[in-house]
């Protein structure tokens, strides 16, 4: 007798265990020798059933839905260049009215050359963002881009942070609209009930309507900057040598210099509050505009907030630059009360919009964390009003200050070059502000984590139980087990699927570590799009090449065999092999999402390569790292 090949030991191995036989017990349970870690309580519930082969023909309805979802997908990008950056634009420009004040506060007379080195710092992050958003042009950046390139915990703590920036990005509007419109009108009542009515006002604010106040906002900045400069041709430079002489309180020495400088950096981010916040709608921008709106967005910024930070220094007394409404006051110094009136109103209008940005942002992140199955759908739809919680501005006491330092705080944690340097800075410049933004971070935190592993929670409530046997046999208790049983079985049932091209065992193998390891499911679904012949690329050397009809369609030995072994391999998850007739594009993913009721979102594929033709944003798929 010969000696096998190891290509023959490799099939005497896998052989005995081929479809037939998994078919022929689809109603029992995998097990296996490991003891239960249960000492009284059944376990059952770990082990899933055996998967199955299905082949899949998309109905015309199917395909008639994947082309109306692609159509309405291409429709929503409808924002051109001027209209994306406005939205962002009334953000950044409009920081300039709480960002000059928090500034001078901390910097002084350094304040212009910390608000420019602040705004230099995009430079660092433009490119990034622009090769992010132009690969990746999907809803919920920056919180998708952790999602589809590292492992969803990593994702839900950039997911805390942005929600955290956002929420604050739009508390911060609003309160300094209010504290503009306060100083000049008698509001009789709490200004935090003028900050729930901008929520509940700009909450359906629409597009043309940002790119309105925005026209008007640069146009009222415009009209203040050639006033000051005419009334500093008119008066001299004598309160600028008035200012910068007070101003040196602190001993002459370079040290003290450049740590004022550095403090005004650390507090000037915040003056680029919502640059994060035009990720989160690039999916709605036409193809090749992005890189042009981080554009638009950055070079204004760096203009207008070093140029207004210097007119404030030259033309007015120290004492009131920290002044929350200080344009207000340069406004009725160089031109009088029409054009205050004109920028006081302009500060509420824009500091409104504003908060658009932040509750828009917000929105799309929800949304994503909602598809992501992290929140229920329900916990967006009980914000129809403002869309961001408002509970950071409540917390705080309603001080502006508390708010403007944390936000700023929240803003620069995303940054990559700078991130260390300038959060350690905002610790050093006053430590309460790193408690508040430590306490609603891990607030955020733990909630992401709860609601991202509510089976491991109750897998270990149902390990507790176990280890107290009396409560087995209470009348009040004994029916606990079987309850958490229901529950962790209910929230393990919604399915996901992998999109495979090839048989690579060794790639598959780890496509399902990554769902175990980050999705809370026991239903998996192997898709793989062929046109004939399955699988499409099969590896001559250790595989067996015969190929048999199945259902028909033909199906290689070798895919049957990865297709047994890696449903023996997990026997905590139902793995079914899905073949469907038809090409691999957009239209056909989002026919079959219709077919199977399972959303895109919940369909994961690995990286397709640079030869693929179509737009990886158009699938709405997950993008996994193996």
């Amino acid at each position: 007798m010969e000696t096998p090949t190891s290509i023959d030991t490799e099939l005497i191995v896998i052989r005995p265990h081929t479809l037939e036989a998994a078919q022929t017990t689809t109603c029992e349970l995998k097990f296996k020798a490991v003891p239960s870690r249960f000492l009284n309580l059944s376990n059952d519930f770990e082990f899933a059933g055996w998967g199955s082969i299905f082949r899949i023909e998309l109905s015309q309805d199917d395909l008639s839905h994947g082309n109306n979802t692609l159509r309405d997908l291409r429709r929503k990008q409808v924002l051109g260049q001027f209209g994306a950056s406005a939205l962002a634009a009334n953000d950044i420009l409009g920081g300039v009215f709480y960002t000059i004040p928090t500034v001078f506060a901390i910097s002084g007379v350094y304040s212009p050359l910390s608000m420019f080195i602040a705004t230099l710092t995009l430079f660092l992050w433009r490119p990034i963002m622009e090769e992010l958003g132009s690969a990746l042009p999907i809803s919920g950046a920056p919180y998708t881009y952790l999602l589809n390139g590292s492992t969803k915990s990593v994702a839900l703590l950039g997911a805390a942070l942005l929600l955290l920036d956002f929420a604050a990005t739009a508390v911060v509007s609003a309160t300094t609209a209010t504290s503009y419109l306060a100083g000049e009108v008698d509001i009789q009542f709490p200004l935090y009930v003028v900050t729930v009515f901008v929520f509940v006002l700009f909450y359906r604010c629409h597009a043309r309507v940002a790119s309105g106040v925005l026209a008007i906002h640069l146009l009222t900045m415009v009209v203040l900057i050639v006033a000051s400069i005419t009334s500093w041709a008119s008066v001299g430079s004598a309160q600028l040598r008035e200012n910068w002489v007070t101003g040196q309180v602190g001993p002459a020495s370079l040290a003290y210099i450049l740590k004022q400088v550095f403090n005004g950096v650390c507090i000037g981010m915040l003056g680029l509050t919502g640059f994060e916040c035009a990720p989160a709608y690039a999916a709605k921008m036409r193809p090749g505009t992005y890189p042009s709106v981080l554009r638009n967005l950055h070079i204004p910024a760096i203009i207008l907030n070093t140029t207004m930070m210097f007119f404030v220094l030259a033309l007015l007394p120290l004492k009131v630059q920290a002044e929350e409404n200080v344009l207000s006051l340069l406004a009725q110094k160089v031109c009088g009360t029409v054009v205050k009136d004109m920028g006081g109103t302009d500060a509420v209008i824009v500091l409104c919009a504003g908060v658009l940005t932040g509750i828009m942002s917000a929105c799309e992140l929800l949304a994503e964390l909602s598809h992501d199955r992290v929140l229920p759908r329900a916990f967006v739809a009980c914000l129809p009003y403002t869309g961001a919680p408002g509970v950071i501005y409540a917390s705080t006491g309603a001080d502006i200050t508390v708010v403007s330092k944390m936000c700023s705080f929240s803003s620069v944690i995303s940054a990559v070059a700078v991130a260390a340097a300038v959060f350690a800075g905002n610790i050093a410049i006053d430590p309460t502000i790193a408690g508040w933004f430590a306490l609603y971070f891990l607030a955020l935190v733990i909630f992401f984590s709860i609601a991202d592993n509510k089976v491991g929670i109750l897998r270990w409530v149902y390990w507790s139980y176990d280890q107290v046997p009396l409560l087995h046999r209470l009348q009040l208790t004994r029916n606990w087990g079987g309850a958490l049983i229901t529950a962790m079985r209910r929230l393990r049932r919604q399915e996901v699927c992998l999109l495979v091209k090839t048989d690579e065992i060794n790639q598959l193998f780890n496509m399902i570590l990554y769902v175990r390891h980050n999705e809370e499911t026991s239903c998996l679904k192997i898709v793989h799009f062929h046109d004939g012949i399955v699988p499409l690329e099969m590896d001559a050397n250790v595989k067996s090449m015969s190929i048999y009809p199945y259902n028909g369609c033909r199906v290689t030995m070798s895919f049957e065999m990865v297709f047994t072994v890696l449903d023996e391999a997990f026997p905590e998850i139902t793995i079914d092999l899905m073949l469907v007739d038809g090409p691999f594009n957009p239209q056909t993913v989002a026919a079959l999402a219709h077919r199977l009721q399972i959303p895109t979102s919940l369909m994961f594929m690995s990286c397709p390569g640079p030869d693929f033709q179509c737009p990886v944003a158009e699938f709405g798929t997950r993008i996994i790292s193996i």
